[in-house]
């Protein structure tokens, strides 16, 4: 499977959430949720409590101290829904990212604006396979200026230049 279908694949569950947002000559060109692993903290508090309370349980025999454990699962429920709900996406006219649960936020750049787009890519990005996308655009306020944890970085990011700055055909015919 090419990025292009795995990209048809993940805006085919989003297409309300995304469809909403684009003008009535848009079509999406990209259109992607972040990596899970922005779900990492999350989960790793759910673990940790979950073996706090574990230990705290065993060790007294209190067993109201499992309540303590319920907000992290509920943090964790509300990741995965802010996570599922967030999408970049890339017309032939602008780059948008929506996100939001309860209140939403369309952040748009036209692609006129577009300057330069960098790749950067940690450690634990380059081993879990995500990366940061840093756009420069003319003028000083931006709206988009991190879009981090972006799956399959370096197809994406061609993807995304392509769409951005155009490619350009080396034949000369």
């Amino acid at each position: 499977m090419n990025i292009q279908d795995m990209m048809v694949f993940r805006h085919e569950a989003g297409s309300r959430t995304v469809g909403r947002y684009l003008m009535s000559h848009e079509e999406r060109v990209i259109a992607v949720r972040g990596h899970p692993a922005v779900l990492l903290p999350a989960l790793l508090a759910v673990v940790g409590g979950l073996i706090a309370c574990a230990l705290v349980a065993a060790v007294t025999g209190i067993l109201w101290v499992w309540w303590l454990w319920l907000p992290t699962l509920g943090y964790l429920v509300w990741k995965v829904l802010a996570w599922s709900l967030r999408y970049f996406l890339v017309t032939e006219h602008r780059l948008m990212v929506i996100s939001g649960v309860i209140n939403r936020e369309v952040a748009m750049m036209p692609l006129a604006k577009v300057e330069d787009i960098a790749l950067e890519r940690s450690v634990l990005g380059r081993m879990l396979g995500y990366g940061e996308f840093v756009i420069e655009s003319a003028g000083d306020k931006q709206a988009l200026r991190n879009v981090r944890f972006m799956p399959y970085p370096e197809q994406l990011y061609l993807e995304v230049s392509t769409e951005v700055f155009g490619a350009e055909d080396p034949s000369p015919d």
